[in-house]
């Protein structure tokens, strides 16, 4: 993890907690210049999610704490860059990943209208949601067919390849090579609390780039649905998230 924190009670607990959960903390930086960063979360009772942002000491992560961790990003087989940080860190990150052969996801999340383009070009893995494509591409994402076109236009933008996420609609995978497109379907499940639901399937996506990398696109974001599938069934945002210990064999 690359990232910065307050020195305050939630920087505290935050890298605790990665540290609990056996998350390297090497690179997670504190600062007094600001608070830690943090989410307001209001659920409805769909289970569906509404978020504010405050960034906070993350938006002071810059070049110099990532030109110490490239030791750490270059030897690394995947790299998830998102915009919970500065812009042009994530994007300086996902450079020094392409530099050093790592393969890189981005999540335009939170998404802003007018994203860089060296974004897409840095992205072997362009990942985002309906709404966060619909802000990317100004077209309406409201179905698989109109995530197909979205899909298409960001892949136009030089993107490696290019995933939607929609929900209990499953996600639709748009590749370069052959400018293949396809609705990847998922089981519908009782959903209680969507938030995070994005994060995890990207979390799994990577874990699958990087354990099985032979492995075709379409399957890896198969299983990453299901991944996804079973956080949303638990309240809570991290603590929804299964342990590979917790999820069925056949997806591993």
């Amino acid at each position: 993890m690359v990232c910065k924190v307050g020195k305050d009670f939630f920087g505290e607990n935050y890298i605790q907690n990665f540290k609990d959960n056996g998350v390297h903390t090497d690179f997670v930086g504190q600062t007094s210049d600001a608070a830690t960063g943090a989410a307001s979360i209001i659920v409805n009772d769909a289970g569906e999610n509404a978020i504010v942002i405050v960034a906070g000491a993350n938006m002071l992560l810059g070049g110099e704490e990532l030109r110490g961790a490239l030791p750490a990003i270059s030897r690394a087989k995947v790299l998830v860059c998102q915009l919970e940080i500065s812009p042009q860190t994530s994007l300086q990150a996902l450079h020094m990943a392409q530099e050093n052969k790592v393969k890189t996801i981005f999540n335009p999340a939170p998404a802003i209208a007018d994203l860089d383009a060296d974004f897409y070009r840095a992205s072997d893995v362009f990942c985002c949601n309906e709404s966060e494509a619909e802000l990317l591409t100004g077209s309406s994402v409201a179905n698989v067919e109109e995530a197909h076109r979205a899909g298409q236009e960001l892949l136009k933008r030089g993107c490696g390849s290019v995933i939607i996420t929609l929900g209990p609609q499953g996600c639709v995978v748009v590749k370069a090579q052959g400018s293949s497109s396809k609705h990847v379907q998922t089981t519908a499940v009782p959903a209680v609390d969507t938030t995070g639901a994005g994060d995890s399937f990207i979390g799994a996506l990577a874990c699958y780039m990087a354990h099985y990398p032979t492995m075709p696109l379409e399957e890896m974001a198969r299983r990453a649905n299901q991944v996804a599938g079973v956080s949303v069934q638990t309240v809570g945002t991290q603590k929804s998230y299964p342990f590979k210990k917790d999820l069925p064999a056949e997806l591993f």
